[in-house]
């Protein structure tokens, strides 16, 4: 299993508890505390400690404390979403399940059985499991959301947060580079185009004339996850599909079947199965055509193209992005500039790269382009990309002028810590609160224990 899919996994664990060693823990649980309405369980500390200590080694001895503290700050958040009726709806919880599930399915190269043997149950009984703690997760993120939504930081206090760091403290940051990218999808040729294109016809006429099942052709021949479930995509409002398939999704009628349309994804038959006012349950067939070896070499000669527009200052890199790049990529409408997902802004310390731009950009002078490299997304799919280096500083100890977003994010978190931390200590007092002697010799868990007598 490479680095990027235990990565995933483990990020995902903590919803998805499902592993084999997991599951034969044998845990005695029991309430150790009450939040208001909601419940903490000795195997919701234990199953957080486990992840942890598959993450990394020599745990403090007080780590339960503090996962105690996380969980039960957490339950508050989901009492007070409760009481102020926030709001999340199924449908919401069910892309987050199916988005989760095709993320690690697309690590897993999309096999089923490697995911069941890893999780020990099927993809349905995982989705049960977690339906409604993922609800919750998400009542707590809106709750905290709704709670911080106006916590920024001026420039002063970025100052001020930065004097306030004695200078032996300040942090060493290490060299980072910007990097900007042009992504290229490869064109698939005419041949294949009109073979996805009979294949769905000959399966629209088997259903049509021959009266065979739009599931089991589904569960046999479609492209996408959707195969496991014979194609049925469940509920969804419009503005959930692209717009060709939506457009032709809404248009039918119950058990009616689309002619074949197309959309970014490829090829597709549509079945209407049910329609509430402005939501829609349907099924669908997509056939992805295939991209060839001629095909992949045309797009890397394409790219290789624009790259020497480039190099030549025929073109500018930014337009270059706009006129060739891949529109569904998040550099695309950033210049080509890549957004580092772990900060928010464009800066990456080498060893943040994905190994293959790590390699492209090490040797690399600041202004240079890369020559064009395939990559694949997630999903399996075949793109080529070409990299520039736009950027590159040296090793240096924090300075606010160099790294001024960097501490303007550090200390707007300082804030949200201190602002979430003084609406738990004011939620306290007028909470009902109990925890289990067994975490009496937890010093952070005395705010959670406050004379409420003394109260006004």
């Amino acid at each position: 299993m490479d680095t990027a899919m235990k990565y995933w996994i483990s990020a995902l664990c903590f919803l998805f508890i499902g592993t084999n060693s997991w599951a034969q823990r044998e845990v005695i649980d029991k309430v150790v505390a009450t939040v208001g309405g909601e419940l903490v369980l000795l195997s919701e500390v234990e199953e957080q400690r486990a992840l942890m200590a598959s993450q990394q080694s020599n745990l403090p001895d007080d780590i339960r404390c503090d996962i105690m503290d996380q969980i039960m700050a957490n339950k508050l958040l989901l009492n007070q979403s409760k009481l102020d009726s926030i709001m999340v709806s199924d449908e919401e919880v069910e892309v987050q399940l199916d988005a989760r599930i095709e993320r690690i399915l697309g690590f897993m190269n999309n096999d089923v059985n490697q995911f069941e043997e890893y999780y020990g149950q099927s993809i349905n009984e995982v989705k049960a499991q977690f339906r409604e703690d993922l609800k919750n997760q998400l009542l707590v993120e809106r709750m905290r959301g709704n709670i911080m939504a106006s916590v920024t930081v001026t420039p002063s206090e970025v100052k001020t947060f930065f004097n306030s760091i004695p200078k032996d403290s300040l942090p060493y940051f290490n060299s980072e580079v910007e990097i900007g990218e042009i992504v290229y999808k490869p064109k698939v040729n005419k041949e294949e185009r009109e073979r996805a294109v009979n294949l769905l016809e000959e399966l629209r006429e088997r259903i049509v004339e021959g009266g065979e099942s739009f599931a089991e052709l589904a569960g046999k021949y479609s492209d996408d996850g959707s195969a496991r479930a014979g194609g049925d995509l469940g509920w969804a409002k419009r503005g959930r599909y692209v717009p060709e398939f939506e457009a032709a999704a809404f248009r039918l009628e119950k058990d009616e079947i689309s002619p074949v349309i197309e959309s970014e994804f490829g090829f597709h038959i549509i079945q209407m199965l049910e329609r509430r006012g402005n939501s829609i349950r349907v099924r669908h067939i997509l056939i992805k055509p295939d991209i060839t070896d001629a095909d992949l070499e045309l797009a890397r000669n394409r790219l290789d193209s624009v790259r020497h527009l480039v190099m030549d200052d025929s073109i500018s890199f930014s337009l270059a992005v706009k006129r060739f790049g891949n529109e569904d990529q998040q550099s695309y409408n950033n210049d080509g500039r890549m957004v580092n997902p772990a900060t928010g802004n464009t800066f990456f310390e080498i060893g943040d790269l994905d190994p293959d731009i790590y390699f492209t950009v090490d040797t690399m002078d600041v202004g240079e382009i890369s020559a064009p490299f395939m990559f694949r997304d997630p999903t399996g799919e075949r793109y080529f990309r070409v990299v520039q280096l736009q950027s590159r500083s040296s090793p240096h100890k924090a300075d606010l002028r160099k790294d001024y977003s960097k501490i303007q994010m550090a200390a707007i978190e300082a804030k949200k810590s201190e602002f979430i931390s003084d609406w738990v200590g004011d939620k306290v007092g007028s909470t009902y609160i109990d925890i289990d002697p067994i975490f009496n010799g937890c010093p952070v868990l005395r705010k959670w224990t406050v004379d409420k007598t003394a109260r006004p």
